[in-house]
């Protein structure tokens, strides 16, 4: 790992993701009736996320198409780059469609407003936004989630699908990265 030292302390358990995800997907099932259901993830921090909402979905009787989008905007940094780009757009026909854009993590506001915009613009019936974390102390857009897993105060976290610099990925909670003091 070619990082700067630091360490990971554990934020948000896993029995807590799980919890907040039943919550999360129990609210979905209230406000989200449709035959023309798609839900897309935003790679690659949302696919935990999106799976263990997909899979509790199932209980609710909703049966969504999946697709999944890249957008980048951080690169290797931890913090935004303010610049957001398409690496892989959707691939099903949302047309008409209610849409669920997934996201792990709403923190300026840029690239969920943009997702947001691009889907409306390929004709999206209705978009609802759904995030694993806010962090609005970090916002710039004018953009709120429809469905919030947990707010965050302003720090850098990793695990269950967030990373940094495509490390932590796997771990199987929220963790913050606390940077460790220059040693001589």
């Amino acid at each position: 790992m070619n990082l700067p030292k630091h360490h990971v302390t554990e934020m948000i358990s896993s029995h807590d993701l799980r919890s907040r995800v039943d919550e999360i997907v129990e609210k979905i099932a209230q406000n989200i009736d449709s035959e023309n259901l798609v839900i897309v993830g935003v790679l690659r921090g949302s696919f935990m996320f999106l799976a263990d909402l997909v899979r509790a979905l199932h209980r609710h009787h909703l049966h969504p198409r999946i697709d999944f989008m890249t957008l980048q905007s951080y690169g290797a940094a931890t913090v935004s780059s303010g610049n957001v780009r398409i690496l892989k757009d959707v691939s099903v026909e949302i047309d008409g469609a209610d849409v669920l854009l997934v996201d792990d993590i709403l923190d300026s506001g840029r690239t969920l407003r943009f997702a947001v915009k691009h889907i409306e613009n390929k004709g999206a019936g209705r978009v609802y936004t759904c995030c694993l974390l806010d962090k609005p102390a970090r916002r710039v857009a004018d953009i709120r989630a429809d469905f919030v897993g947990f707010e965050i105060p302003d720090t850098f976290v990793v695990g269950y699908g967030l990373d940094y610099d495509s490390h932590y990925r796997e771990l199987p909670f929220l963790g913050e990265v606390v940077h460790d003091p220059d040693t001589p």
